[in-house]
């Protein structure tokens, strides 16, 4: 009985003992492995923060790129203008100022003398962000007649000419390669008529591309500049508010005219007289001269 009271409490005692250590061993392993844990996470962690953060960034750039359409400004604006070499000469220096051009000029002159006046139409090409400012400039040379302004969106149409800018680009490198292996003479003529005709096409779309560029960066403002006419403008009155001696001397002024009117009259008309009524009256006068003759 003894005996098997001390067999129970060894066998007892080796249990606790075996899971104290099993206790001790698991919660070494788990001390072990949390840390380890816990940097696989945090690293998880900040990948999926970079791939958020660049997925971010890319819906951004999207946006914007949308945003950043290619737009071709024009506009048109007619100003009265006091004196025209003056406003041409401080819309020339705008113009510059802001880094752009005068592409064209055109001036007419009207009247004669001191009644003479000057007009005419400046073609500006400015960058496109520099555009508004210059057509305030444009505006305050003089009264605003008349004003307008487009804007053409051609992202479609650029987008379109790059991707078959990029094909015909890819054939010519195809082309190239081919014309390269060409064996015989009938192929290398072959290739090479197809390689001139993808590069006469590349060149021309490239053209459209950088002409359809240029108008983008410069918008285009067409000014025309306007004299006033310095003709007097009559306004005219009722007969019954002229004054009673102006309206005497008027009728004289009238009387003298008419009279001068048949006296003109009658002096081109007198050579007429003698050419062709005297041969009438001197036959006529001779006829009768004839008859009373015969009458007797």
């Amino acid at each position: 009985m003894p005996a098997r009271r001390t067999l129970a409490v060894v066998g007892l005692a080796a249990l606790l003992v075996l899971s104290g250590c099993g206790g001790a061993s698991n919660g070494g392993g788990d001390g072990g492995g949390a840390p380890s844990f816990g940097a696989g996470d945090a690293e998880r962690s900040t990948a999926a923060a970079e791939a958020t953060a660049s997925a971010g960034d890319g819906e951004s750039a999207s946006r914007e790129a949308l945003q950043q359409r290619a737009l071709i400004k024009t506009g048109r604006l007619v100003v009265e203008v006091d004196d025209f070499e003056s406003s041409r000469a401080n819309l020339t220096e705008s113009v510059e100022g802001y880094g752009g051009f005068v592409s064209e000029t055109r001036t007419q002159r009207r009247g004669s003398e001191n009644n003479s006046y000057v007009y005419g139409t400046l073609v500006l090409r400015v960058p496109s962000e520099e555009y508004e400012s210059l057509l305030s400039d444009a505006e305050a040379e003089g009264d605003v007649v008349s004003s307008e302004t487009s804007t053409e969106d051609v992202t479609e149409r650029l987008v379109d000419l790059e991707a078959r800018l990029e094909n015909l680009r890819a054939e010519r490198d195809r082309l190239r390669t081919l014309y390269d292996r060409a064996n015989s003479t009938e192929d290398v003529l072959a290739v090479q008529r197809e390689l001139s005709d993808v590069q006469g096409e590349i060149e021309r779309l490239e053209a459209q591309k950088q002409s359809l560029e240029r108008r983008v960066a410069y918008s285009t403002l067409t000014v025309e500049l306007r004299e006033p006419d310095p003709t007097p403008q009559y306004v005219r009155e009722s007969w019954y508010d002229t004054p009673v001696l102006s309206a005497f001397l008027e009728s004289v002024q009238g009387v003298l005219v008419v009279g001068r009117a048949i006296v003109v009259g009658f002096a081109y008309a007198l050579p007429y007289l003698f050419a062709f009524v005297a041969p009438v009256a001197l036959l006529g006068a001779a006829v009768w001269r004839f008859r009373h003759r015969l009458s007797r």
